[in-house]
């Protein structure tokens, strides 16, 4: 009994370190700050501040839980092990072994240290340099995506989607709602480039094609990103393609321009020209934060425009079909010679491998 209560004890340490790193104390005052606000009577009046507010409770509940409920689970068992009672010994390094192994889950949360890291993500892709073998990469790489957050429990909302003339899209804007997206997914930032014998060629020649990934930080909160709207150009025009009579007679559609850094955002998915203009906010709220986050910027003051381009020179990885099957991260070096199954969604070893190498 006494090996065990030594074991439990060098366990409340770690997992203490664990609590100070997350700030645990902190944000469950946070969360009983918010818990308390939405109790009052009068909370639901403004419907829009009442619904961002139970969207940042949610959050952080969503986060300190599973610590909260470990911590409890640990502290009970310790009171067990007090009682001395030897007859319990087999039962409590049974529960001891399952706290140690929910520990070892969450402690996996620590690498997501970032001020966004938390965050739900929004994630975009722009065909590059290729032409209409570009256009379909831009598609396989959305079915890519969307399988991975499909197996990973992952909630998906397209938010805009241009087509491609002949085949595939131009570009496409998805949201992904769960636990640390943008901590998990940040590394798939940047340029991916394919090589396979394109479906689009008369000669069936081996074609090189590149697209761009942004994955940005769902910033749906205003005051974490102010944006002074002397900077904001805003346009409304009628919204084109399907979408219903409605949609294509009215000026629903929104296109906000970012004056400092030509930052454009379009969107006409929404009936509503007010819900067009907030997710359109939304969108370049956080392209904000993760340029300023690039730029190692504590304010928007000096942010630049982006400027890397879809084409030779700046890919952050390779997808080979031809003439042999290879998928390469040259930022971390990790390949596999299973590209099917990385299209397929299956890009757990590239984000791991992201992350070991930014620790």
């Amino acid at each position: 009994m006494e090996a065990l209560k030594k074991n439990i004890e060098e366990l409340k340490t770690e997992l203490n370190n664990s609590l100070s790193k997350i700030n645990f104390v902190e944000k469950s005052s946070q969360l009983k700050a918010l818990l308390k606000k939405s109790s009052e009577p009068d909370f639901w009046e403004n419907s829009e501040k009442a619904s961002v507010h139970m969207q940042t409770q949610s959050k952080l509940e969503s986060e300190i839980s599973p610590w909260r409920d470990l911590k409890k689970s640990l502290y009970e068992l310790s009171e067990m092990a007090d009682l001395k009672d030897e007859s319990l010994l087999a039962d409590l390094q049974k529960q001891l072994s399952d706290i140690t192994t929910k520990f070892t889950e969450l402690k996996k949360q620590l690498r997501f240290n970032g001020p966004f890291d938390s965050h739900d993500v929004l994630l975009s892709i722009h065909a590059g340099a290729g032409g209409t073998d570009a256009q379909d990469w831009t598609s396989m790489l959305m079915r890519m995506y969307l399988r991975w957050a499909e197996s990973n429990n992952v909630k998906t909302r397209i938010l805009e989607e241009s087509s491609g003339e002949e085949a595939g899209i131009k570009s496409v804007d998805i949201e992904l709602c769960g636990d640390f997206l943008y901590g998990k997914l940040k590394g798939e930032h940047g340029v991916h480039r394919l090589v396979r014998l394109s479906p689009f060629n008369a000669n069936n020649l081996r074609q090189t094609s590149f697209a761009k990934v942004e994955v940005l930080p769902k910033i749906d909160i205003p005051d974490e990103v102010p944006i002074d709207e002397a900077d904001l150009k805003v346009d409304v025009f009628r919204a084109g393609g399907h979408g219903g009579q409605s949609v294509n007679t009215t000026d629903s559609a929104v296109r906000i321009t970012h004056i400092s850094t030509g930052i454009v955002i379009s969107i006409q998915n929404e009936r509503s020209q007010l819900q067009n203009k907030e997710t359109a906010m939304t969108i370049l709220r956080s392209k904000l934060a993760q340029l300023a986050s690039q730029q190692h910027l504590e304010n928007l003051a000096g942010i630049k425009g982006p400027n890397q381009s879809a084409e030779w020179g700046n890919q952050i990885r390779s997808y080979v079909l031809h003439p042999y099957n290879m998928v390469k991260d040259l930022r971390t070096n990790y390949e596999t010679s299973q590209a099917s199954d990385v299209l397929d969604g299956n890009l757990g070893p590239f984000i791991e491998a992201y992350l070991e190498k930014e620790l």
